[in-house]
């Protein structure tokens, strides 16, 4: 049975990923940094590459990342993706632009991941970003999405690490609904192997897109239990934003909001700035 829905999932993401390299339109740069090089192994495995990928690149030691993309406070972040994808992106026009502008649609796609290792156990997650031209010498677009790999095996996770690449670059191309696109990410995986808990659209593709309800989208279809976005509508990742913070959490339904809703906060801001000495 297992071997029935591993070799079902590999016709499915490698039929993806042979559609692609068949657009004769569509040429770009990989650059994964963690789990191996799964997402652009898939491009190479199923043949005709040299049509779409343009480049690979992974940057694994510290000081290589750095000497590439600049120093970061962490590997595995948001903003670390951000400068990766900046980066290959500017060198991607500077060095094929001329040649190539007039016919190719440019694309980047860009992971930074921490999978299972034999020394450490910490959670398994990662960052995963796609920034493509629409039409030949457009201005780009972009989706980001955060995943966390619920697979024991370094191995597995590094196979639904492709998977879920494969997927998020077929859905940037060919799916236009932003709805839709969430809905494919999951293909050919089972859910119980990822989850998918913030993802944000930019760019002239998904103009006029709202990305809280996009997030509520990733609920809804089952791809995480909860999502976080700013109030001013930003869509975030929790560890993100609760790093190395103190924060207080008050369970309950809000409707309405209560003095003894507000009493409880004071009381509890007020005991953690004591214990914590913060004035």
């Amino acid at each position: 049975m297992l071997e029935t829905m591993n070799a079902e999932m590999d016709i499915g993401t490698n039929k993806k990923a042979f559609q692609i390299n068949l657009d004769i339109k569509k040429y770009g740069t990989f650059a994964e940094i963690g789990a191996g090089q799964e997402v652009a192994r898939r491009f190479f495995h199923v043949g005709g590459a040299a049509g779409t990928i343009a480049k690979t690149m992974s940057a694994y030691d510290m000081q290589f990342s750095d000497a590439i993309y600049g120093p970061a406070e962490r590997y595995v972040s948001r903003a670390r993706l951000q400068t990766m994808i900046d980066h290959e992106y500017c060198l991607l026009l500077e060095r094929l632009d001329q040649k190539l502008g007039d016919e190719r649609t440019f694309f980047v796609f860009a992971d930074t991941v921490a999978a299972r290792s034999f020394k450490q156990h910490n959670e398994s997650h990662g960052w995963l970003g796609m920034r493509f031209q629409a039409e030949t010498r457009g201005e780009p677009s972009q989706i980001i999405i955060h995943v966390r790999m619920l697979d024991e095996a370094n191995v597995d996770q590094q196979e639904a690490l492709g998977v879920i690449g494969v997927n998020l670059i077929y859905g940037a191309f060919y799916y236009h609904q932003p709805e839709k696109l969430i809905s494919s990410l999951q293909e050919n995986l089972a859910p119980e192997r990822m989850q998918v808990d913030m993802i944000k659209f930019s760019g002239p593709a998904y103009a006029g897109v709202d990305n809280r309800l996009m997030s509520l989208q990733l609920v809804s279809q089952g791809l995480t239990n909860a999502v976080m976005f700013t109030a001013d509508g930003e869509s975030v990742q929790p560890a993100d934003i609760f790093h190395k913070k103190t924060i207080i959490v008050e369970r309950g339904s809000f409707r309405p909001v209560t003095y003894a809703t507000n009493d409880m906060l004071d009381g509890a801001r007020a005991d953690v700035l004591r214990q914590t000495g913060v004035t």
